[in-house]
């Protein structure tokens, strides 16, 4: 009887805490690991990162050098000689190591063993990036960042770069417009397609850039933003007036560069230039976004007409996205479907779009219009999204890397009032004026007057 109290007194606190830590690990893991799985996968790595480095594979035969000096000083067996490690930094989602490679390895040797270095070290996943030749660094993730999305606080944004999304590895997803100029977004209804959109738009807001819309939908994505826009096509008929004017604005930002580049004998080098980013700053035009929001809408036709006018309006897209980064000019096309069916140039310009973002698709040749044609392998990721995972997509561009990522929540009046408060940053075009949209003035209560004391008086 003495023992089973005993038992009980000692098996209540230890239960107590087990559930405390099951608990936490599913409801904050980021603490969870940071006080737990963090330490204990630090020292499953240092007590078997030779061993586990032999059973994937990893290691070289040592050099005769260190072959003759283990058998004068010792009697040991001359084992094999893993990559060199270095120093191991926590982080608050993970561990990041490097590794200098052994002669004979390259880094998709251990890339390829990534998996069983994630189950050995207990770790959720295992990455794998090369620093330079020979030394490749590993980053552990100790959980699922993707679950609940946590934007980490160096995200790397910039001009003309906005941190949007997470990657599965931790990092930020940053889209910069300088390296990929012009991107094709898709997604089905509540795959979170508009939360990526929103972000975009606030992260674009505060910096000295042109925003212009096409949001055949009436405007009722991209209308909550106009305190913020130059431009914005609610319906077919207003976007095939508005491409004409980008088309001629970004002719006459060439013929600019063409005068810049005019070669005289005491021209500087460093003066000639492709683009308006080689111009003056005081000469320089600002840059131009085009936000295309369910572009489909604009090669659906009806009558004849419908399909003159969406012939035009193909052509002028195709060359801005030919023709527009020069100029300054940056495309980002988003629908549900995008693919040849949707008639002649689609395809000349799906090519064109150099980013790919995937969100949740409703069968696979949707994902496979968006990344078959880069990464076939990501096509399946993308297939296996989940529908209560909103948000959660694939990126990848025409180089064929590619991750998934997961955009972080964004209310629409957060978006709008970040929109409202840079309104005064609306650069002055004159070309788009005619287009620029109504924006509402919103009632302010008035407040009460204040009731100052009366003077005193003899």
């Amino acid at each position: 009887m003495t023992d089973l109290t005993t038992l009980l007194e000692v098996g209540g606190p230890v239960a107590a805490l087990s559930g405390g830590a099951a608990y936490t690990r599913a409801k904050h893991p980021a603490a969870y690991w940071s006080a737990v799985g963090g330490p204990m996968s630090t020292v499953r790595l240092l007590s078997t990162y030779g061993s586990v480095m032999e059973a994937c594979g990893l290691t070289v035969a040592p050099s005769r050098l260190r072959v003759l000096a283990v058998k004068a000083t010792t009697r040991r067996e001359v084992r094999a000689v893993p990559p060199r490690r270095g120093i191991i930094r926590p982080t608050s989602t993970g561990l990041r190591l490097r590794l200098r490679l052994a002669p004979g390895q390259e880094p998709a040797d251990v890339a390829a063993s990534a998996e069983r270095l994630r189950h050995a070290w207990g770790v959720h996943a295992v990455y794998v990036t090369t620093v330079k030749p020979g030394v490749v660094e590993l980053r552990l993730v100790g959980y699922d960042v993707l679950r609940r999305v946590r934007m980490p606080r160096k995200t790397g944004g910039g001009f003309l770069k906005v941190p949007v999304a997470l990657r599965e590895d931790a990092m930020p997803f940053v889209r910069d417009y300088r390296t990929v100029p012009h991107q094709l977004t898709l997604g089905a209804t509540l795959s979170g397609k508009s939360m990526y959109l929103r972000h975009l738009i606030t992260g674009l807001a505060p910096q000295p850039v042109a925003l212009v819309g096409i949001d055949c939908k009436r405007g009722v994505e991209l209308a909550p933003f106009s305190a913020r826009l130059s431009a914005l096509a609610t319906d077919p008929d207003e976007a095939a007036e508005l491409l004409p004017v980008l088309v001629k604005e970004m002719e006459d930002r060439y013929d600019l560069i063409k005068e810049r580049q005019g070669i005289a004998p005491g021209t500087p080098d460093e003066e000639i230039t492709s683009d308006i980013w080689g111009l003056p700053e005081s000469e320089r035009p600002v840059p131009i976004v085009l936000f295309v929001d369910e572009v489909a809408e604009l090669f659906l036709t009806a009558t004849r007409k419908d399909e003159e006018r969406r012939d035009d309006m193909v052509t002028q897209l195709i060359r801005l996205a030919q023709l527009g980064r020069a100029a300054g000019i940056y495309l980002e096309v988003c629908g549900q479907r995008f693919g040849a069916e949707l008639g002649k140039g689609a395809t000349m310009l799906r090519a064109q779009l150099t980013g790919r973002v995937c969100h949740r698709v409703n069968d696979e040749a949707s994902a496979k219009m968006a990344l078959g044609d880069i990464a076939p392998e990501a096509v399946f990721a993308a297939c296996a999204i989940a529908p209560e995972l909103p948000g959660l997509a694939v990126a990848g561009d025409t180089s064929g890397g590619w991750s998934r990522i997961r955009t972080p929540y964004l209310s629409l009046g957060d978006a709008a009032g970040s929109c409202r408060e840079a309104a005064d940053l609306v650069p002055d075009l004159p070309s788009l004026k005619p287009f620029r949209p109504h924006v509402p003035v919103h009632l302010v209560e008035t407040p009460a007057p204040v009731v100052r004391p009366r003077p005193v008086t003899d």
